[in-house]
């Protein structure tokens, strides 16, 4: 008999699989205690435990993904060479990085074991995860592993990759919002339905003589309400499920237990009271719940900002048409365009090398700025910066702005700061989020308390406060917020790398501008040389010269010179703050400061107009006198700024046009000349140790250190391709003269978001308020909450485009 028993007992237990979670048929499949559904799951397992990778069960029960079906795929294709190029997105031959899509991510532990590749196959230098996009970015080494070797990896422990070569459209998946879409459905038809059964209640119509048919109507609700509560409000009680296990009391705590407590008190009423319960108010509840999450979740979509990549990266390229070169925007470039690659300048595309010396610093995809020569007809990637002569390229893949961005955001370029600080929104909602959800729990207790005496106060008390409480309307505003603000920033051409810099830009009190390039106009200086009488073939020799060159003085002396031949560079080097060097056709050229020229000679303290001397074989033939055009609405912008902010100017230049800027800077301000790269971020440095917030605006060429060091440092740009990954931000130099709207919008952004917070509190205060007297019923705390939301999101909508269209900036 007791055999029986515990062979029933036995019976009757469920085994689920220590992997997937499935549940088993029999505990043949087992390691230790452990069972599994099928081999598949045990192999993966042991997989795991072989690199001591079991934590991967610890974050999350039972984390992993099925393998009763796997088949064993054969991946040898991705050995082919020509295949291989389409799919990654950068390789020096020795370290190599890749995307691939994983649509297999749900969890914690997915990105957890995602993360951690490195410990399964050795070869893997990183891998770092994109959780929203499903995406995985990979960096690994050629001579320890492959390509097949890492989908391999993926696949085999239930991450098969989705390997889609066409890239260039990325459509949503219409089906992304299919299992919400269904659960609004069944919500809102059972709420319907309930209702209309309800109508007896409601209406108080006297059913004395019809108690059967009450009855059935009222268990008629409870079938009705089982999909509600067990399908559509399930997302509420999983998410919940998972904070508590992580000891961790997240937002949707109190929303489930007020979608539970609903639902029990209404069966227990209706099944041993004979009463008619919450039902409608659950259905209904859950219904405008899930309406604020479809809601919230579209929100978050316009706010990704991914899908404008193109106007991150305002830049413009250099392409030659019909041998006569001319700049496009970098968005409009096409594959097979002939690109010319200057010094310094990037490689917007994956293309092959047609001409000249490559000299490939990709320290901008790595973080190793290790040099690479290349050869004709080799692959040069996006994200390589050219180092020497220019080289003329053809692009063999459309720009990818999101992988261009998301090397402008990679850690390796974070100023030294941003690992210190911590956003103060971000902080301030930490904070709140901390202990939000224990002070509703104990709020909703009082209330309950409160009104012990009469039951169904209580109850309507202790489930509208877990409900109206609810913070979405502060989770959306300050997103929204930021994410507008960035909007009409794009719109008038000027791009930030991401939000946390609108909240720096708007503490700045200090501002700091470099001269040639960023307050002066590249493309209208007047340019005369004195001296010897050059011939066509010096001419020549310099326009090749200074044609290598993305500093506006050397591009202001190629188009003074009228050739049109352009020859091959031997030799070409480039010292920031000095000059240029180049050997062509055997001829050594010269041109820079005059102690670049001739170190024997120095600067002379009285000379104070720009001059750009030349030698051509040692010889000093004169030099290029320049008169720089500043650019327009100068004056106004630095009146403006001045009354708020301590300004500075730093250049390399002597001291030719101090008087000419102290026009236009006053004698307050501090003006600086002959300032090397390194005088600039001591300057930089300097103000930041007497505790300022220093903006910096350069154009990324000699001022890159200050660029990075600053709080915050904005690079102008001029249709050129000299982009320095050291700024936060790109603004077009037509836009120069609204530098002082956008430093005011963003102290007006963040009013904006401050006012939010405020109007957020003084909502939950009152609906609080009302939810304690019992005035406030669950039902309408469910409606009252996707309203917030939507009132939050056109309040900081409206409220910033207000502004924005005062400020002219739409």
């Amino acid at each position: 008999m007791e055999q029986l028993e515990v062979l029933e007992r036995k019976t009757e237990t469920k085994l689920y699989c220590f992997h997937c979670g499935d549940e088993c048929r029999d505990e043949i499949i087992h390691i230790d205690e452990k069972i599994f559904c099928c081999n598949g799951c045990k192999t993966v397992y042991e997989i795991l435990n072989n690199s001591n990778l079991c934590n991967y069960y610890s974050i999350d029960q039972s984390p992993g993904i099925t393998r009763k079906h796997y088949i064993k795929r054969n991946y040898d294709f991705l050995n082919d060479n020509d295949l291989k190029l389409k799919l990654i997105d950068f390789s020096n031959g020795q370290r190599t990085q890749l995307t691939l899509d994983i649509p297999q991510m749900h969890c914690s532990s997915c990105i957890w074991i995602l993360e951690n590749l490195y410990k399964l196959n050795h070869g893997i230098i990183s891998s770092k995860v994109n959780f929203l996009q499903k995406k995985i970015f990979i960096s690994y080494q050629e001579e320890k592993t492959s390509l097949k070797n890492i989908v391999e990896l993926l696949d085999s422990i239930g991450y098969e990759p989705q390997l889609n070569l066409d890239d260039r459209k990325e459509e949503k998946n219409k089906n992304e919002y299919r299992s919400l879409y269904y659960k609004i459905g069944i919500a809102g038809f059972c709420f319907g339905n309930i209702m209309l059964l309800s109508f007896p209640e409601y209406l108080s119509i006297d059913v004395a003589g019809h108690e059967e048919l009450k009855r059935i109507f009222a268990y008629l609700n409870i079938i009705l309400s089982l999909p509600v509560f067990f399908y559509s409000a399930n997302i509420y009680f999983i998410s919940a499920w998972k904070g508590l296990k992580k000891k961790f009391i997240n937002i949707d705590v109190p929303l489930a237990l007020g979608i539970a407590v609903l639902f029990i008190r209404s069966i227990v009423e209706i099944v041993f009271m004979n009463g008619a319960g919450y039902l409608d108010s659950l259905s209904g509840l859950v219904f405008f719940l899930l309406i604020g999450k479809l809601f919230q979740n579209k929100t978050y979509e316009t706010l990704n900002f991914e899908r404008n990549y193109k106007s991150y990266f305002p830049i413009a390229v250099t392409i030659q048409k019909n041998k006569i070169e001319t700049t496009i925007p970098v968005e409009k470039l096409q594959i097979g365009n002939r690109l010319i690659i200057r010094n310094n300048e990037l490689i917007p595309a994956d293309s092959i090398l047609i001409k000249g010396n490559a000299n490939i610093d990709y320290g901008f995809v790595t973080g190793e700025s290790i040099p690479v020569n290349k050869v004709n007809g080799e692959v040069v990637y996006a994200g390589g910066k050219q180092i020497g002569s220019a080289i003329e390229v053809e692009t063999i893949k459309d720009v990818s702005q999101s992988y261009l961005t998301q090397l402008w955001n990679n850690k390796a370029f974070r100023k030294d700061q941003e690992h210190e600080q911590e956003s103060r929104i971000i902080s301030f909602a930490n904070t709140v989020s901390k202990y939000f959800t224990i002070i509703i729990l104990a709020l909703a207790v009082i209330a309950a308390l409160i009104w012990h005496n009469n039951s169904t106060l209580a109850f309507n008390a202790f489930t509208a406060v877990l409900i109206v409480a609810c913070p979405c309307a502060l989770a959306l505003s300050t997103p929204f917020a930021l994410g507008n603000t960035l909007r009409i920033f794009g719109k008038n051409k000027f791009y930030l790398k991401n939000t946390f810099i609108i909240e720096k830009l708007a503490a700045v009190n200090s501002i700091v501008f470099d001269k040639t390039g960023t307050i002066t106009e590249n493309n209208s200086s007047s340019v005369e040389f004195i001296g010897e009488k050059l011939n066509d073939d010096e001419k020549t020799f310099i326009k090749s010269a200074v044609r290598n060159s993305t500093h506006p003085l050397s591009t202001a002396i190629f188009d003074s010179i009228d050739s049109k031949v352009i020859k091959i560079i031997d030799v070409y080097d480039e010292l920031p703050g000095k000059g240029i060097y180049a050997v062509i056709n055997g001829n050594e050229i010269k041109l820079g400061s005059k102690f670049f020229i001739n170190e024997n000679q120095e600067e002379d303290a009285n000379d104070f107009s720009t001059k750009v001397f030349l030698s051509v074989n040692r010889k000093v033939k004169g030099y290029f006198n320049i008169a720089n055009k500043y650019r327009g609405g100068l004056r106004e912008t630095v009146s403006e700024l001045e009354r708020n902010y301590e300004l500075a100017l730093l250049s390399g230049d002597n001291e030719g046009e101090k008087e000419k800027l102290r026009n236009f800077f006053g004698t307050d301000n501090e003006l600086h000349f002959r300032q090397s790269p390194q005088n600039k971020l001591d300057f930089i440095l300097q103000l930041q140790e007497n505790g300022k917030k220093v903006l910096m605006i350069g154009d990324g060429l000699n001022d890159a250190g200050a660029l990075k060091q600053s709080d915050v440092g904005i690079s102008v740009s001029d249709n050129t391709n000299n982009f320095s990954p050291a700024c936060d931000g790109i603004m077009d130099s037509k836009s120069f003269y609204r530098l002082k709207d956008f430093i005011k919008f963003s102290n007006s952004s963040m009013k904006i978001i401050f006012s939010s917070f405020v109007l957020s509190l003084i909502y939950n205060l009152i609906g609080l308020g009302f939810a304690f007297t019992g005035m406030l019923s669950p039902l309408i705390a469910a409606i009252l909450m996707p309203l917030s939301s939507i009132t939050a999101v056109v309040f900081t909508t409206v409220t910033t485009n207000v502004l924005a269209k005062r400020r002219g900036l739409i």
